[in-house]
């Protein structure tokens, strides 16, 4: 097939360039120090491709039901999505990404030969596997982010939308490391890893729109796709430059690059469908809750909540 080919040549090219003038191994290229970089395999774009792929699924669920809350107060949703309950899931929801965030930056450090801390060997006077340290760098990003989400929902010591400026500035940390993340590598390496800018960037961009309209539902559902778009895209990074089977692809083909432009915007329609059929569904299931409710049961819960916080309150 055209698309692929078995030459190895064509595999990715090392990453990363000696400070000195010192000829010898890379210092930034696995092959020549033994050691394999976490995120340079398959493996290593699964991960948090499948990551970011449970994290949109995740807020879609969630903000599909808030939002559903929240359009049917009078029928007495709000005992489904109280403003305790939403509290709670957002600390148990920081704390998984904290945990998450400091496993990730553990494992580009300690695990499969990382630098252990090092960022510097002055014996052979080059940079210790930069690939790692700016990969740390990203999950630290978002264990930042986290950690002040935590800190918002568990105390009173922050505004509240601050954790969306926190979360803005970790997809913006991340889009930039990538932007400089490519030097040297093949063309159709490049393409992929450009492409899946405009999903970082796109995510970075409504996460800081929504500090200034919180509980905006769309941007809330555009920033679900935008993070199932990423997640499928790494997926997709992965099967491109490691593939597990099979013949490895041509990466100088520009045919490759309109293909893999081409299959970029499927993936976008998928992520589209995707969080539509989520969200409709988690609404039907919302509805279908309420008019099951016994009227004895819902007068109840009416007179119960003429106190409750109004929409702006609501998390």
């Amino acid at each position: 097939m055209g698309a692929q080919s078995g030459d190895a040549s064509s595999r990715p090219p090392s990453n990363g360039r000696r400070l000195s003038g010192n000829t010898g191994p890379n210092p930034l290229d696995s092959s020549s120090t033994g050691k394999l970089l976490v995120m340079g395999s398959f493996k290593g774009h699964a991960l948090p491709g499948s990551f970011f792929l449970v994290a949109g699924i995740w807020w879609t669920g969630k903000y599909s039901l808030w939002h559903a809350t929240r359009r049917n107060k009078s029928l007495g949703s709000t005992r489904l999505a109280s403003r305790a309950s939403q509290r709670r899931l957002e600390m148990m929801e920081s704390s998984v990404i904290l945990f998450f965030s400091f496993f990730g930056m553990l494992a580009e450090q300690f695990f499969a030969g990382g630098p252990k801390l090092q960022l510097y060997d002055f014996t052979e006077k080059h940079w210790e596997l930069l690939m790692n340290w700016q990969h740390a760098t990203m999950y630290l990003f978002f264990g930042l982010a986290a950690a002040v989400s935590l800190i918002i929902h568990t105390t009173e010591a922050a505004p509240l939308a601050l954790d969306r400026l926190m979360l803005a500035i970790a997809f913006f940390n991340e889009g930039f490391l990538f932007l400089y993340h490519l030097h040297g590598r093949s063309m159709l390496d490049v393409h992929v890893h450009q492409l899946l800018l405009y999903a970082v960037f796109g995510q970075a961009g409504v996460a800081f729109l929504e500090v200034f309209h919180r509980g905006n539902i769309i941007l809330e559902l555009l920033r679900c796709t935008l993070t199932i778009l990423q997640g499928s895209w790494f997926w997709e990074i992965g099967f491109v430059l490691y593939p597990p089977n099979g013949p490895t692809w041509d990466l100088q083909d520009h045919s490759n690059m309109m293909f893999i432009t081409m299959c970029f915007s499927w993936h976008l329609a998928f992520a589209m469908l995707l969080v539509s059929v989520l969200h409709c569904t988690v609404g039907c299931l919302v509805r279908s809750r309420l008019k099951r409710t016994p009227p004895m049961e819902m007068g109840l819960l009416k007179t119960r909540e003429r106190d409750v916080e109004s929409e702006d309150e609501m998390l």
